[in-house]
């Protein structure tokens, strides 16, 4: 992997820092205390290198916590909260109250609050077992050795006597603009100690840009196991932070290299390898998924959608088969991969509520659409396809457009050509037909009135046939053309109207 950073370092951003109101505050209770104090880590990172940050890092070689409220009593920026099993507290600073300028004109910041953190200086040690340290206080050389990265570690000194200047024991600067990730100490230390930093090594060199370096990295293919003492929460949080990055598939290979993804996502590291059989080949599953996530990124900031994109084809290796005469074939794989997709969040401890429900649903019909370009586009199978996605037919389509990745271009073209044409018969159809947020026309309490029979079978099965009759276009989606369709509907299950005529929609019991 080569460097594709466009962050380039300007230790003249840091000019001024120590006159901004915030530092100007703790620089002072620093003096009113007698204590050294710094900010410290991805503030200070992604200043030097004009990179948008909202959350600031003090550390203090003393309590923590009574600075921060010290801090925050100057700044008038109550209330603190305090994280006492930690250490640490915190508050939110407005920006007009911190006067944060960032010392350049091309940072565009989306926060206009600030959340800014205060620690004590501590040394840390683990047991094996557990990534949860034995923290005793220290001084800021203790704490810059525990930090994961020398890009991490870098630090800006709030006292007299070296006001402004950069705290660098490990050049983390060198490396910032070399665009390096390397471990302050020794990294089979560093990684064994807390396993999550090598996920954090892979999503900071996703996120900027930058190459891990050899060393460190051939430390985390050495303690990949080690993920299996981290919660799935954790995991989890760092994948999404991958996901969420412009091109994800540069964090996915480097999972995959570095034997990470093995540890938690075993069903994707299935999708990689292309069999051969008798001459014929299919295309290597991994890398096609891969290349689908890039094209969403590209069309949609949504983590779900993304989501949708990682498993549309997640049940492939299951599903594949050989087929003399047809070659290979994966029939029934959007099927099989929707019902993966509830197993797969409940592992990794994904949410299992309606966006679960929404990455389900584009899995299952991921291959809908496409079907709709490689024939003639019917009124009926638009009908369906918008009355299966509903709300979400937008996020599918991107997910459809986004799932060419042939390296045939005119077999790629004619696909895209046959989208604008469903595109437009989807709008077309939604505007008539009205599928998108289909309600019956008539209701399960119309029915009842109409036959004079209670809740029963009879019921779902007339609806049936009506919805049917809609979607396949043979009545029009209106209440004067389902009513007697239900009337000669019930007639044929054997049931007897008491009302003939229309008497209007009926409302549930109790309404």
């Amino acid at each position: 992997m080569s460097r594709t950073s466009s962050y380039t370092v300007d230790p003249a951003r840091l000019d001024g820092v120590v006159q901004e109101p915030l530092f100007a505050a703790v620089a002072a209770e620093a003096r009113a205390q007698g204590i050294p104090a710094f900010a410290i880590g991805g503030y200070v990172r992604d200043r030097l290198i004009g990179r948008p940050c909202k959350d600031i890092d003090f550390v203090v070689e003393g309590d923590g916590i009574a600075f921060a409220e010290a801090v925050a009593k100057r700044m008038k920026a109550e209330p603190v909260h305090v994280f006492k099993n930690f250490g640490t507290a915190m508050f939110t600073l407005r920006r007009a109250q911190g006067d944060l300028r960032q010392a350049q004109s091309d940072i565009r910041e989306a926060q206009d609050d600030w959340q800014v953190e205060f620690v004590g200086a501590r040394k840390e040690s683990y047991s094996r077992n557990s990534r949860k340290p034995q923290v005793e206080p220290g001084t800021i050389q203790d704490d810059q050795e525990r930090r994961d990265f020398t890009i991490n570690a870098l630090a800006i000194s709030l006292n007299a006597g070296s006001l402004g200047a950069l705290v660098d024991p490990f050049g983390g600067i060198l490396d910032l603009d070399r665009g390096l990730i390397r471990t302050p100490l020794d990294p089979d230390i560093t990684f064994s100690d807390d396993p999550l930093r090598m996920l954090r090594a892979v999503r900071f060199a996703n996120q900027l840009g930058f190459v891990i370096d050899p060393v460190t990295f051939e430390a985390i293919r050495r303690n990949a196991h080690r993920l299996e003492i981290i919660s799935a929460e954790r995991i989890h949080t760092e994948l999404n932070k991958i996901i969420l990055t412009p091109k994800p598939s540069i964090g996915f290979n480097l999972l995959l290299q570095g034997g990470l993804l093995q540890q938690f996502f075993p069903e994707f590291v299935e999708l990689q390898g292309a069999e051969e059989k008798f001459g014929i080949g299919h295309k290597d599953n991994f890398h096609h998924t891969l290349q689908v996530l890039d094209n969403v990124c590209r069309q949609s900031d949504d983590l779900w959608l993304r989501w949708g994109a990682v498993l549309h084809d997640i049940a492939k290796p299951a599903t594949k088969r050989f087929v003399p005469g047809a070659g290979w074939t994966f029939h029934g794989h959007e099927d099989k991969g929707a019902r993966m997709v509830p197993k797969i969040f409940r592992r990794l401890k994904l949410p299992l509520d309606e966006k679960m429900k929404f990455v389900q649903k584009l899995v299952a019909l991921h291959l809908r659409p496409i079907a709709l370009t490689k024939d003639e586009v019917t009124d009926s199978a638009v009908r369906r396809l918008l009355f299966d996605a509903g709300d979400d037919i937008d996020a599918l389509m991107i997910l459809c457009r986004a799932d060419i990745t042939s390296k045939n271009e005119k077999k790629k073209e004619r696909y895209l050509r046959n989208y604008e044409v469903v595109m437009q018969k989807l709008k077309d159809v939604e505007e008539k037909d009205r599928v998108r947020n289909f309600q019956p026309p008539i209701t399960g309490e119309d029915i009842m009135a109409a036959f004079g029979i209670g809740p029963c079978k009879f019921i779902g099965d007339i609806k049936t046939v009506i919805k049917d009759a809609i979607l396949d276009g043979d009545i029009e989606n209106e209440r004067a053309q389902a009513w007697p369709l239900m009337l000669a509907t019930g007639r044929k299950l054997g049931l007897t109207p008491v009302l003939t005529d229309d008497p209007g929609p009926q409302l549930p019991a109790g309404k």
